[in-house]
């Protein structure tokens, strides 16, 4: 990126302003009542439809995929808005919850939207609808709806997709290529998977040539010369070659830097976040919107931090999915922030109560204490006066 505007500057000062930003959004949201976040969904909904709409008609193309949208000159994912929305939408639907589970409304009400959103998402972004799918299927399935249900939805869900992918499998390549209907990006999944998939019993020498998995290789490569210290920071020689090293590769060049210590601090990191959200959940009783937005917000940034970890050492076909917090990114950036001043927010409201609960508690004991202690009598009295 240096090398590209001649100035140093440029990037860095960049990023920490992203950083800036979104340490002043952690801030600002932490101290919103959580109870507030559930009427942001109606804001949210229709705004994160128009914007998805707008990107898949005449959104800012790159790397052939039309994922983002121009406002005030800085261009924005609106994706990564419509996973917000859905999570807090979700969890204002499961709060209701009875003796057998969720409300028997609820599917009926998450479902409609997830699927209007999934579909606006798919064609240009399919990680991105994966993940989103993967986050509801696990949200709704913790707020106790039924799994028949559940089970049917994928169900439906999954038929057009596979028929989707007969329909390519059989199409000749030339025809993909320079199809642009809304399966314009069908060609790059196939030819993902299909890169990930072949020869992983075979041992090719074109499996080696770079030139064909230029990212896969040298990520493979950074990660190869590591070793337990790393090369120290700043000392990636790797970077150079590898394109999207800042965003969707970081992990290789985090492994490669920090060793092999480095990269496992960085998943204990993940899931320490994923622990101190069940703890708050936990904390949370029966107030379940605070419930289920902790948990869904903390699978939503693990499970997006999994798969980019996960397609860093080639375990997981090549997808566009930063690494949240870590990633070189606006939106994400900002996004996650918001994401983390909403569990703040949450946690903050937990301790509260917590504490509530321990002060009811404390004076329930304290009447216990007073109604068994004896009635005082006249000899109680008198020994009284006489010890005076």
């Amino acid at each position: 990126m240096t090398f590209k505007s001649g100035n140093y500057w440029i990037p860095l000062r960049q990023h920490a302003s992203f950083l800036f930003c979104g340490f002043l959004l952690v801030l600002f949201v932490s101290y919103i009542p959580y109870r507030k976040f559930q009427y942001l969904s109606v804001f949210l909904l229709p705004v994160s439809l128009i914007l998805l709409i707008w990107a898949l008609v005449a959104g800012h193309t790159v790397n052939d995929a039309s994922r983002w949208v121009p406002i005030f000159g800085i261009k924005f994912q609106p994706s990564e808005l419509a996973k917000m929305a859905m999570v807090i939408y979700s969890a204002f639907i499961l709060k209701k919850q009875k003796d057998g589970g969720a409300s028997p409304y609820a599917f009926k009400f998450i479902v409609p939207v997830f699927i209007v959103f999934f579909a606006l998402i798919l064609p240009e972004n399919l990680s991105t609808a994966g993940l989103l799918f993967l986050e509801v299927m696990l949200m709704m399935f913790i707020g106790r709806i039924p799994i028949k249900k559940i089970g049917i939805l994928i169900g439906a869900l999954l038929s057009p997709v596979i028929i989707m992918i007969l329909i390519v499998a059989v199409t000749p390549k030339n025809t993909i290529a320079n199809d642009k209907s809304f399966l314009h990006r069908a060609g790059a999944w196939v030819e993902r998977f299909d890169s990930f998939l072949s020869d992983r019993d075979k041992v090719p020498a074109e499996r080696y040539d770079i030139s064909k998995k230029e990212q896969v290789g040298h990520a493979s490569i950074a990660i190869a010369t590591s070793n337990l210290l790393g090369k120290g920071p700043g000392n990636s020689v790797q970077r150079d070659f590898l394109s999207e090293a800042e965003s969707d590769f970081i992990f290789a060049i985090i492994i490669e830097e920090m060793g092999l210590f480095g990269g496992m601090f960085v998943v204990l990191l993940y899931i320490w976040l994923l622990v101190r959200a069940y703890k708050i959940a936990k904390k949370c009783g029966h107030h379940y919107f605070a419930v289920f937005l902790v948990i869904g917000i903390a699978l939503m940034i693990v499970s997006q931090a999994l798969v980019n970890m996960m397609v860093a050492v080639g375990l997981f076909p090549v997808t566009g999915q930063p690494l949240p917090l870590i990633s070189k990114g606006g939106t994400s950036t900002l996004i996650n922030c918001v994401y983390i001043g909403m569990m703040l927010s949450v946690s903050r409201y937990a301790n509260s109560l917590e504490k509530q609960n321990r002060a009811d508690k404390d004076k329930e004991m304290q009447l216990e204490i007073i109604n068994q202690s004896p009635e005082p009598t006249e000899d109680m009295a008198e020994d009284n006066i006489k010890i005076e």
